[in-house]
C-alpha cells in the first residue's frame, strides 16, 4: 500500500475540518470540524503505522486513545452548547463573545464588608440588574 493515498486523504480532511473551525459561526458545526480534524489524525496513525509494521501496533493505541478523547469532547460540549442554546436562544459563537466579563466592570470591584452588612439579602444593590431565568 502507498502511503501517499491515505496521507493525501488525511490532509484533506484536516483542511476541510479547520476550514470548518475557522469559518463555521454555529457552534455544532465547529464540534463536527474538531472531530473531523481528529479523524483525520487517526487516519495518518493507522496509516503510518501499516507502513512501518510496528509489533506494538502503536498507531493503532494512540488512535483507541484519540477516539476516546473525541467522544469525551463531544460528549462535553453538546451539554455546554445545548446549555447555552436554552439559556441564549442561539448557538451563534459570535454572540457568545457578549458574555465575557470587561474590565471596569461592577463584578471587579471588592465588595466593602460595611456595604454588605448594610444590604439585605432580598434586595439587590443599585446599579445591578436582576435577570429573571424562565
Amino acid at each position: 500500500m502507498h502511503l501517499a493515498y491515505p496521507a493525501v486523504l488525511a490532509a484533506l480532511l484536516f483542511s476541510i475540518g479547520l476550514y470548518g473551525v475557522l469559518a463555521r459561526r454555529n457552534a455544532i458545526l465547529v464540534l463536527m470540524s474538531v472531530e473531523l480534524m481528529l479523524n483525520a489524525v487517526n487516519l495518518n496513525l493507522v496509516a503510518f503505522d501499516v507502513w512501518l509494521r510496528d509489533t506494538l501496533h502503536a498507531g493503532q493505541a494512540l488512535t483507541l486513545f484519540t477516539i476516546a478523547i473525541a467522544a469525551a469532547e463531544i460528549g462535553i460540549g453538546l451539554a455546554i452548547v445545548l446549555m447555552v442554546h436554552r439559556n441564549r436562544g442561539t448557538a451563534d459563537i459570535d454572540r457568545l463573545r457578549d458574555t465575557a466579563e470587561r474590565p471596569g466592570s461592577p463584578d471587579d470591584e471588592p465588595e466593602d464588608d460595611a456595604r454588605a452588612a448594610e444590604t439585605p439579602a432580598d434586595e439587590t444593590p443599585t446599579g445591578e440588574k436582576a435577570e429573571a431565568t424562565a
